[in-house]
């Protein structure tokens, strides 16, 4: 028993080595380059292949051919990613969340490359470079880490490395290449990427899927140590090695033992799954999701007619046999999944195989025990759609890379413990057609049908409440909520939604060919799924229609793996490309004669120009003496029962993560029919107020009142529809839609929502957004429209408090003028306002009380 125990630990010892190799690399590319690098198990398949070749083909020495596979062609393939694909997005400032796509891209390209040159099938004869003793491997894995350790701490590129990892722009601004650093980065991940593959090439099957997969699940290890600490990393691989490898010995009998023996064998994906939804993900909120696409110009009904044609095409010209063909509708549904989470949701999610591969599953399973072909696929939709909901329900905690990587991991384990195992697909019959469609003639037009209530089912989404809601998330998470849309709810529909879409085509796809093939639905055809609908265009409905038959026409007409090669191409540079349906488009008419808004002063819905309260008065130093109106109203303000003000604060304490402490036992009263300002310095506390008030940041101490009742606790689009409404000091809009869409989804989501339209027109009329501008998209716009339209959303909800965080930055003095007569004017109907400024002018020509913040304390 202790021999067998040794033994086992061993063998665990060697695969958590190869483990930690690939998670050291993942680390130091992440902090060099910032990127999480999804083609790191690519690159390690290339280069165990390399060596391969090297040895076993050309018949080369095993050491020589190692150096020239491990220095050589590892680190120039990461040198040639750096400048083709990753310094350029670096350059251009692209989000992180782009840079993954290009990773993706990246991935897919290699595996299609690998297919090309070698073939699919699996490789036996891979070289043993360092033999089975697990210590040469573990002293490799020290030496590498200690070698890690001690550039990045006691040398000048260290030093450089950590600049850039704190904040890229400024590190350049001092004197450091970024770039150079970036390139080492790349150099050294691809190299220990490559030894991982050459390490682990002779234990498991070397072939273009499973080794990269391998080591995708192993990037378990990196996300425990939250791509920061090598030492976390290195132990966790090793811990989980071992672990895996002794689970082997364990064989309980019964239903338990497939489970036992599938966990056993697949305990890094358990891991991997764990840690990207339960511990604290990598990223932001908001900061890394997909970037918002340019506003779609009109698709011409040539375009439509001409994807309608190419549908319809093969059951018009082919023979009876459409075996290829019929893939086509249903692949195409699957796609539209994504056009919906993605596209128009904003959320990068990797795991949609996994739901197009349950609902076949379920349509299999269904059919088999005697349900008619139609119930059963009608059935499998909703299944598919629940397991969409039971698993984004953790995963939409998670933001940008971290749900990247949650949805990754729910693809992977699908695969791993559902779909490949035999207790879950043996002895399954093929499934069966639905009578009347069993030809494949007939059965492609029923596709087709099935295809054409998607297509307008999603149409009707994207162009209603929901679609715009889901548009506005995408495009700024934080001002969406702060215009009162629930975001843990709207994303659940568009996982639970796209879920049953890829659900559907995932039975359509197995009625189509008449098997349950686990392959259809390998988590790498879900990347490569992701890549050709983010390429094409994700939040367009045409992308669906042009990707599928492209993906099906290369896989069919080209040799092995083109498809791959030339999605992974596309994606690489997506960057630096539009959308290539943007292509396919015209735009707006209105975006071409609409003129440029005047700044003029806005009028009321009535025709009552607002009058002029105060007069502007020279700037005067916050804290300094302030007129006779403002000083007085300050001062009955401070007197008054604090239970008349609609808002207001008790005790309020904050510190943020730093240790900085942003509020020190700070009260404010916000009566109504007043324009009560904050003044003060930068790094004063303002800011923290404010989000503290519109309930973006929940204070350490103190409560938050309205009329009262304690809000504290209320996340920001709660109090959005409570009546409080926000402005942000950058202007957050939502530029994939027009001014008009902008302030409607403040009307549909605010305080009152019972007369949307009416609204709407009320706030644009209100703020001198009425005319031609309405239809622009909020793109590229003049900071004072930008302004007048981030205040039309907030106005359209009816709310009856108003928050603006600096509402005059960026304005000349006849927008500034315009903004003072319609904060009186407000005050005047009865609002509160409360606005943090600079602009004292302003302050003193709108403002009935004045407080002045220093120091995190509030003064008035």
């Amino acid at each position: 028993m202790a021999s067998l125990t040794y033994e086992l630990t061993l063998a665990g010892l060697a695969v958590g080595g190869a483990a930690a190799l690939t998670g050291i690399g993942l680390i130091v590319t992440h902090r060099a380059t910032g990127v999480l690098n999804l083609a790191h198990g690519a690159v390690a398949m290339i280069v165990a292949y390399a060596l391969r070749q090297l040895v076993v083909v050309w018949g080369w020495p095993l050491w020589p051919a190692a150096l020239v596979a491990l220095l050589v062609l590892a680190p120039g393939l990461g040198l040639l990613l750096d400048r083709a694909v990753f310094r350029p997005l670096a350059r251009s400032g692209t989000d992180p969340a782009r840079a993954l796509v290009a990773s993706t891209g990246v991935f897919v390209l290699l595996v299609g490359a690998a297919v090309l040159l070698w073939g699919g099938g699996a490789r036996t004869d891979a070289p043993v470079l360092l033999g089975d003793d697990p210590w040469l491997l573990l002293g490799a894995v020290v030496a590498v880490a200690c070698l890690v350790t001690a550039v990045t701490r006691w040398t000048r590129f260290g030093r450089e490395l950590r600049a850039v990892v704190d904040n890229r722009r400024l590190a350049v601004l001092a004197g450091v290449d970024a770039d150079r650093i970036a390139a080492a980065g790349w150099a050294f991940g691809a190299f220990t990427a490559g030894l991982t593959g050459v390490l682990l090439a002779p234990y498991v099957r070397l072939d273009p899927y499973g080794l990269p997969l391998l080591v995708v699940e192993v990037m378990a290890v990196a996300v425990i140590a939250r791509m920061r600490s090598l030492p976390v990393a290195i132990g966790a691989a090793l811990l989980i090695g071992v672990t895996q490898a002794q689970l082997t010995r364990f064989h309980p009998e019964g239903w338990a033992e497939p489970l036992v023996r599938a966990v056993g064998a697949n305990l890094f994906v358990i891991a991997l799954l764990v840690a990207a939804l339960v511990l604290p993900g990598i990223g932001g909120k908001g900061g890394d999701a997909l970037p918002p696409p340019p506003r779609a110009g009109r698709t011409p009904p040539a375009v439509w007619a001409l994807a309608a044609g190419c549908l319809l095409l093969p059951p018009a010209v082919a023979g009876p046999d459409l075996r290829t063909a019929v893939q086509v509708p249903a692949l195409a549904i699957v796609l539209l999944s994504l056009v919906v989470v993605t596209g128009r949701a904003g959320q990068i999610a990797l795991g949609q195989a996994a739901y197009a591969g349950l609902g076949a599953l379920f349509t299999v399973l269904l059919t088999a025990a005697g349900l008619p072909a139609l119930a059963a696929l009608a059935l499998a939709v909703p299944l598919a759609g629940a397991a969409g909901l039971v698993t984004a329900g953790p995963a939409i905690r998670r933001h940008g890379l971290a749900l990247a990587l949650a949805t990754l991991a729910v693809g992977v384990a699908v695969s791993r413990f559902v779909l490949t195992q035999p207790y879950a697909t043996a002895g399954l019959p093929p499934p069966a057609r639905p009578a009347g469609f069993t030809s494949d003639r007939a059965f492609y037009l029923l596709e087709l049908l099935l295809l054409a209530a998607a297509l307008l089912l999603v149409a009707g989404l994207r162009r209603g409440r929901a679609g715009r809601a889901l548009a506005a998330l995408r495009d700024h998470e934080r001002a969406a909520e702060a215009a009162g849309i629930a975001s843990t709810g709207l994303k659940l529909l568009a996982f639970t939604l796209a879920a049953a879409l890829a659900g559907l085509g995932g039975g359509l796809l197995a009625m189509g060919v008449q098997a349950l093939d686990p392959a259809a639905y390998d988590p790498l055809r879900g990347l490569l799924w992701f890549a050709a609908v983010v390429t094409l265009g994700a939040d367009h409905p045409l992308t669906p229609l042009l990707a599928a038959p492209l993906l099906l026409a290369l896989d069919a007409a080209g040799p092995a793996g083109a498809a791959a090669v030339v999605v992974g191409l596309l994606a690489t540079q997506t960057g630096r490309l539009p959308p290539l349906t943007s292509l396919l488009t015209v735009p707006h008419p209105t975006g071409r004669t609409a003129s440029r808004p005047t700044g003029r002063t806005p009028s009321h819905p009535t025709g009552r120009t607002f009058r002029r309260t105060g007069a502007r008065t020279p700037a005067r130093t916050p804290g300094t003496t302030k007129d006779t109106r403002s000083s007085a109203t300050t001062k009955d303000t401070r007197a008054a029962d604090p239970r008349a003000a609609r808002l207001g604060a008790e005790g309020l304490w904050f510190t943020h993560r730093g240790g900085v402490t942003a509020l020190k036992d700070v009260g404010l009263a916000l009566p109504p029919g007043l324009v009560t300002a904050v003044v003060g310095a930068n790094g004063a506390g303002k800011s923290t107020l404010f989000d503290c008030l519109a309930g973006a940041a929940r204070p350490d101490r103190g409560r938050v009142l309205l009329d009262g009742a304690d809000i504290t606790g209320r996340p920001a689009h709660a109090r959005a529809r409570l009546g409080i409404a926000r402005t942000f000091q950058q202007p957050a809009l939502f530029p994939s839609l027009s001014v008009e869409e902008n302030v409607r989804v403040g009307a549909e989501h605010g305080h009152r929502r019972d007369r949307p339209a009416a609204a709407t027109e009320r706030a644009l009329l209100l703020t001198g957004l009425a005319g031609p501008v309405r239809a622009l998209p909020a793109a590229d716009l003049p900071t004072g429209t930008l302004r007048r339209v981030e205040l039309a959303r907030a106005l359209a909800g009816g709310p009856h408090t108003l928050l603006l965080d600096e509402p005059a930055a960026g304005l000349d003095a006849a927008e500034a003028e315009a903004l003072s007569r319609l904060l009186a004017a407000l005050a005047a109907d009865g609002l509160t306002v409360l606005v943090v400024e600079h602009d004292l002018d302003l302050v003193a020509a709108t403002a009935g009380a004045v407080h002045t913040m220093e120091g995190g304390r509030l003064r008035s």
